[in-house]
């Protein structure tokens, strides 16, 4: 959904309130026009940022997503759909979606904004992403991992199990994006040790994508440079 000219204007100068929704998984959701981007925030967390989503932005550009033979995409955790939006809008990536979203709050408030406006083939669906994995029997070239509530990744997904079914579901040459906080001593912490004991077992070669505030982990080799 575009805005007026004059609010696309005046959030470069200041945030522009758009909408405010909340549910049972968040007390309080925000979408903002911050620079002429859409942002869905929480008072804890940034979810989507469009292209300014750097995390996965920065990861797409790292790995020359446009490059890679890529058809098939799971989301999980969609936020306002920054990246399929990234992905079609900037990339020029054509793929079909399949995004996972726990909250309806949160898929309502991306499809009015975001996912409306893209032409790439894009289905939700509303439920946990752990017991969507568990009955999911497609294979994807591309996973992006995003789940978080406010500002932590509940423990579910945090443990091996979780991770190989994610890899279960990679095609032969699938990618994973495994988005984690790296911001405080504890989230580094945290992070740290997750890539070292869990993701390292299920993915030996894999590496740690760097930015500020996060790691993207990912089951590619280690020619990843830092940002």
């Amino acid at each position: 959904m575009k805005q007026s000219l004059w609010k696309h204007l005046l959030s470069y100068i200041k945030d522009v309130h758009i909408e405010s929704a909340q549910s049972i998984f968040n007390d309080e959701l925000d979408v903002l026009l911050v620079k002429g981007e859409y942002q869905l925030v929480t008072p804890e967390a940034i979810y989507s940022y469009g292209n300014k989503y750097d995390n996965y932005f920065s990861a797409f550009k790292n790995i020359n997503i446009s490059s890679r033979n890529i058809d098939e995409v799971l989301i999980l955790g969609l936020g306002l759909g920054s990246i399929p939006y990234m992905l079609e809008k900037h990339f020029k990536c054509a793929y079909r979606y399949t995004a996972v979203e726990i909250d309806e709050a949160v898929v309502y408030l991306a499809s009015k904004y975001v996912l409306d406006d893209l032409h790439s083939d894009i289905t939700t669906v509303c439920t946990n992403a752990l017991t969507y994995i568990e009955i999911d029997s497609r294979e994807y070239d591309l996973i992006a991992m995003d789940v978080f509530v406010s500002d932590f990744i509940p423990e579910e997904f945090e443990t091996l199990e979780y991770l190989l079914m994610l890899k279960e579901r990679l095609t032969t040459n699938g990618i994973i994006l495994f988005n984690r906080l790296y911001l405080f001593e504890k989230d580094k912490q945290n992070t740290d040790r997750y890539f070292t004991d869990v993701f390292k077992k299920v993915f030996p070669n894999g590496s740690s994508i760097k930015m500020n505030g996060n790691r993207i982990l990912t089951n590619l080799s280690g020619y990843i440079q830092k940002i």
